[in-house]
């Protein structure tokens, strides 16, 4: 299972997705560019020494991303979807892509998901941090297929 950012907006977003990558055991993919460096000194603060386990893997561009995860799926995280992640069925080698912070996916990155899902809110909200709902998602989808972490 991986975890893609796609031009990510906020380097600690990308430190704590680091972080959520390793405790996780999943791979952590930066489709570039990128608002910051991504050996950013904010970056490597909110990661700390969890960029050991899980160094993210920068792409450039988002051919250059679709080109390297082959047949996975690429299951998208976003607040226009229509199915509940709690109602989604994952599998192993899912890529769970997060959209920009400031800017959600494009289009093109829309059409080519196999599935969009979201995370039920409380009325009245819009949406989570992107960190917050990478790791939810993470969370779910090893929840659901197991994951012995022995």
């Amino acid at each position: 299972m991986r975890l893609a950012l796609y031009q990510p907006d906020i380097p600690q977003n990308v430190g704590a997705a680091i972080r959520t990558a390793a405790c996780f055991g999943a791979g952590l993919d930066v489709i570039e560019p990128c608002g910051f460096p991504l050996d950013s000194r904010e970056v490597r603060r909110v990661a700390m020494d969890y960029g050991a386990v899980t160094a993210p893997v920068a792409h450039n561009g988002w051919t250059s991303f679709r080109e390297s995860v082959g047949d996975s799926r690429l299951i998208l995280m976003t607040t226009k979807a229509a199915e509940s992640i709690w109602d989604y069925k994952f599998k192993p080698d899912d890529v769970l892509l997060m959209g920009r912070e400031s800017a959600g996916a494009p289009d093109e990155v829309h059409d080519a998901a196999h599935s969009r899902i979201f995370i039920p809110l409380a009325p009245g909200t819009r949406s989570l941090n992107v960190a917050v709902a990478a790791a939810i998602a993470l969370a779910e989808a090893r929840r659901q297929i197991g994951w012995d972490q022995t």
